[in-house]
C-alpha cells in the first residue's frame, strides 16, 4: 500500500506514468467511467477548500466511485478533541482511500502511519501540496509539450506557498530548469528551499522584486496569492496583499507563448481582464486537476484499466 505525502514519493518514471494515464483519461473518459465502482473516497478537510476537495470528489465520481467526508474541523470530531491518528483509524473502516487537508505541517504523515488505506496529502500548512503539483506538471506538459528546458517565474508568496514548494521539489529533477523567484523581501523563498533543494541540485535561480523585470524572459509565470491565513497579524497581510497585480499592460511585456498558471483561488493578483488572454491557463489547470487526481486514485488503489 502506498501513500502520497510529497511529489518526491514518486520517481520521475512514476510521475510520467501518472501524467500519461491522466492524458488517456482526458481522451477516453468513457473507458474509466466504472473503474472504481464499489470504492469510496473519504475527504478529510480540516481547513476550507473549494478546488482541491471538489476535484478529488469529482475524480472519484467520474470513476464510478462514491465519496464521504467533512469540509472543516468544526464539522468533525476534531472539535471534540479527537486526534488525527484516531480519526484515520476510524475512516479506514469506512473508505478505501482518503484525501486529507490540514493546517498543521505533517498531519497527513501522522495519518498515513496509522492508516490501513492509502492517504493523499491534499495540503498541509505551508509544507506540501503534491496533487496540485501533479496538476501543474500535467498542465505544463500538455500545453508546452515538455517538462524540461523551461524558465519558470514563481511570483508572490514564496515563503508560505506550499504549492510553490511542492512544484520546486518536482521540477528540479528535470533537465534545463531555471527559476526566477519574484517576491518582496518579507515573502522570499525560505533558505532551506534555496540551499537544500535549488543549490543542492545545481538549479540556476535568481531573486527579483519587480515582476516587470522578469516577464520578458519567462516560459511560465506561476502566480500565487498572499495567504491571509498564514499571517500572524492583519497589518503585515494588508501591506503585502496587493504587492503584485498582473494586468493586461504587464502581459504586453511577456513572450507570446508564455503561460500564466495559478493554483487558485485568486484575490487581486491577476486582473480579470487577463482571463481572456490566450496565455491565461489557470482555468484549464482546474480541469487538468480532475484528470490527474483520477489517475492518482487509480494508481494508489492499483486498479489497472485495460
Amino acid at each position: 500500500m502506498r501513500h502520497l505525502m510529497s511529489p518526491l514519493d514518486l520517481t520521475v518514471e512514476e510521475l510520467d506514468n501518472i501524467l500519461n494515464l491522466a492524458n488517456d483519461i482526458e481522451l477516453h473518459p468513457e473507458k474509466y467511467a466504472h473503474a472504481c465502482e464499489g470504492k469510496k473516497l473519504a475527504t478529510l478537510f480540516y481547513e476550507p477548500s473549494t478546488r482541491t476537495r471538489l476535484s478529488h470528489e469529482a475524480a472519484m465520481l467520474n470513476l464510478g466511485g462514491s465519496v464521504l467526508g467533512f469540509s472543516s474541523a468544526d464539522s468533525c470530531s476534531a472539535s471534540k478533541g479527537e486526534s488525527v491518528s484516531d480519526t484515520i483509524r476510524m475512516v479506514s473502516c469506512y473508505a478505501d482511500i482518503c484525501a486529507m487537508r490540514h493546517p498543521k505541517e505533517g498531519a497527513p504523515m501522522v495519518a498515513c502511519r496509522h492508516s490501513s488505506i492509502p492517504v493523499i496529502n491534499a495540503g498541509d500548512g505551508g509544507h506540501q501540496h503534491p496533487t496540485q503539483t501533479l496538476t501543474d506538471l500535467l498542465t505544463i506538459r500538455s500545453l508546452k509539450g515538455r517538462l524540461d528546458n523551461l524558465k519558470i517565474g514563481l511570483c508572490g508568496d514564496l515563503k508560505f506557498g506550499r504549492t510553490v514548494h511542492s512544484l520546486i521539489h518536482a521540477l528540479v529533477r528535470y533537465t534545463g530548469i531555471e527559476f526566477v523567484l519574484i517576491s518582496p523581501e518579507e515573502l522570499r523563498l525560505p533558505g532551506y528551499m534555496r540551499e537544500d533543494v535549488l543549490e543542492k541540485h545545481n538549479v540556476p535561480y535568481k531573486e527579483v522584486v519587480r515582476m516587470e523585470e522578469a516577464l520578458p524572459e519567462l516560459d511560465i509565470l506561476y502566480m500565487t496569492r498572499v495567504q491571509k491565513e498564514r499571517f500572524f497579524n492583519e497589518e503585515d497581510y494588508v501591506r503585502m496583499k496587493d504587492f503584485y497585480i498582473l494586468d493586461a499592460k504587464k502581459m504586453e511585456l511577456a513572450n507570446e507563448d508564455m503561460l500564466v498558471l495559478h493554483p487558485l483561488p485568486r484575490v487581486n493578483e491577476i486582473a480579470v481582464e487577463v482571463d481572456k488572454d490566450p496565455r491565461a491557463a489557470y482555468f484549464k489547470q482546474v480541469q487538468y486537476g480532475v484528470y490527474v487526481r483520477m489517475a492518482l486514485i487509480l494508481t494508489l488503489l492499483e486498479i489497472d484499466v485495460k
